[in-house]
């Protein structure tokens, strides 16, 4: 891999209350206020069966309340066993329709929690594997999905631009199933500018994008990679791309100018991206 030179890779320390999305007042302890107002502002519901038991799992995740019908208890005690964390309620089916909105796809268990605190950027490099780069992906189930594929390839973390990027969401851990609570997931003010902090700090920046030379893995098996996907349609804005290293594609011989399918879904795209990646011959 070419030397790089520049300055070494700073990062802007927390202030007190930045990026705590929406909260008030002091932190209470795990498992306080279960029997307190439903949903206390800053808090989300977590909900399906493989994101409730990993935020339980999770020593930094502030939980608050949980709830579950009779028939999804057996099925969470065989993903985590007894005794957990907390106290559950049992609760029955509508009335969690009525508590989730008839959209969550709960599989009859939720968790009220407080959202995880922002890690850093400079203790996520520290980690072993690549970083995902999403520019201007928006949709919280993709996010999700990516953050699953993150974890299924050992990625070190993704970023995501602070602006454009949605708040956690239940929907976004439940597309993660578990991965919100092992794969960091850090805001940036400004993508370019991490870019070129990541370059700072010994990463090969690729840029996924149709346009490009096929992605080959072997070719850059020997460099740290952090590569950026762009939201689908648009994919990456200009500066983006321009701040790259080189811009890759994948090589899909079925897509073809009029082909009823013309590309693939950016979490898909970021699996077979990371699958080639983890390729050495």
């Amino acid at each position: 891999m070419p030397e790089r030179t520049g300055k070494p890779l700073q990062v802007r320390p927390r202030q007190d209350g930045q990026q705590d999305r929406g909260f008030r007042g002091p932190r209470p302890e795990r498992g306080d206020d279960r029997h307190g107002e439903p949903n206390p502002r800053g808090t989300i519901w977590l909900y399906g069966q493989h994101a409730v038991a990993a935020a339980l799992r999770n020593p930094a995740r502030r939980l608050r309340r949980l709830v579950l019908t009779e028939e999804a208890e057996a099925s969470l005690a065989e993903k985590l066993p007894k005794p957990w964390s907390m106290v559950a309620e049992r609760m029955d089916r509508a009335a969690m329709d009525r508590l989730l909105g008839r959209d969550a796809v709960h599989q009859g268990v939720a968790l009220l929690a407080d959202p995880l605190a922002p890690p850093q950027l400079a203790t996520t490099l520290e980690r072993p594997g690549p970083i995902l780069v999403l520019d201007q992906v928006t949709d919280p189930r993709n996010i999700g999905a990516i953050l699953r594929c993150a974890a299924a390839f050992g990625v070190a973390g993704v970023i995501t631009q602070d602006r454009n990027a949605p708040e956690e969401t239940g929907g976004m851990a439940k597309a993660a199933a578990g991965a919100l609570e092992i794969v960091p997931l850090i805001r940036a003010v400004n993508i370019s500018r991490t870019l070129i902090a990541l370059k700072a700090a010994g990463f090969w920046v690729v840029g996924l994008d149709a346009s490009g030379t096929p992605l080959s893995g072997p070719a850059m098996a020997d460099r740290r990679i952090a590569l950026v996907l762009g939201a689908e349609g648009d994919g990456m804005r200009r500066l983006t791309r321009e701040t790259c290293d080189v811009v890759a594609g994948l090589a899909m011989p079925g897509i073809k100018p009029g082909a009823v399918v013309d590309s693939l879904n950016v979490s898909a795209a970021a699996a077979v991206a990371l699958y080639e990646l983890g390729r050495r011959g």
